[in-house]
């Protein structure tokens, strides 16, 4: 069966929908990996030409796919409402565990190089993690672009892009090529960890075993 990966975001001048393209592309270039673009709904305006053709996510989507990489515009350092409306309505999934030990990670864009990109990753990565998520960034051994003082997207912790304070700097090669890798070692480790998941308790419906006063030792 094909590794499935899902990328989800949101997007308004259309730098997010860049990076979930070329994390599609870099994921469908792995062997037997099915790659599917999803958009958050809408509360605001968007780039409705970056959108064209991608249908919103649904419940069906997360648990349909083996890897999940979210995007989100920064919002003072943290994820949009878009997303995090999204978010709060999957108390289900949350419950039944549907997104436990499934790979995650998060890219994002900012007007500057310090409008908080990895703020903006480190902070979404918190619910990823109650819904029990297994998070992976970019490694500096598999992006050496990361290693520099231009001003540009990408760290650690995930792809991300500069839309400039008017929002029409266009998304670097650099960026996109960073954001291809990801979408690599998503699938890559979406792959290796379906037998985790086969193998593994999951959701809050566990009956816990009895306690015994007396306790392990």
């Amino acid at each position: 069966m094909a590794t499935r990966v899902l990328v989800i975001y949101y997007s308004v001048s259309g730098h997010v929908a860049a990076l979930a393209r070329a994390i599609r592309n870099g994921a469908e270039s792995v062997r037997n990996t099915e790659a599917r673009l999803r958009r958050f709904p809408d509360t605001g305006p968007t780039d409705s030409a970056a959108d064209a053709g991608i249908d919103e996510a649904t419940v069906d989507d997360l648990r349909w796919a083996d890897g999940i990489a979210w995007g989100t515009p920064t919002r003072y350092g943290t994820m949009a409402t878009p997303m995090k409306r999204f978010l709060d309505g999957m108390m289900d999934v949350w419950k039944s565990g549907d997104l436990e030990d499934k790979p995650t990670g998060v890219f994002t864009s900012t007007a500057s190089i310090h409008g908080g990109q990895e703020s903006t990753i480190l902070t979404t990565l918190v619910p990823l993690l109650h819904f029990g998520m297994l998070f992976i960034g970019t490694p500096y051994g598999q992006n050496p672009q990361i290693m520099t003082v231009d001003a540009i997207g990408g760290s650690p912790y995930g792809p991300s892009t500069l839309a400039g304070p008017d929002g029409k700097r266009a998304v670097a090669d650099v960026e996109l090529a960073i954001a291809r890798n990801f979408g690599v070692r998503l699938a890559r480790v979406a792959s290796a960890t379906k037998i985790v998941r086969v193998t593994s308790i999951r959701g809050q419906d566990i009956v816990a075993p009895a306690y015994d006063p007396r306790g392990s030792g």
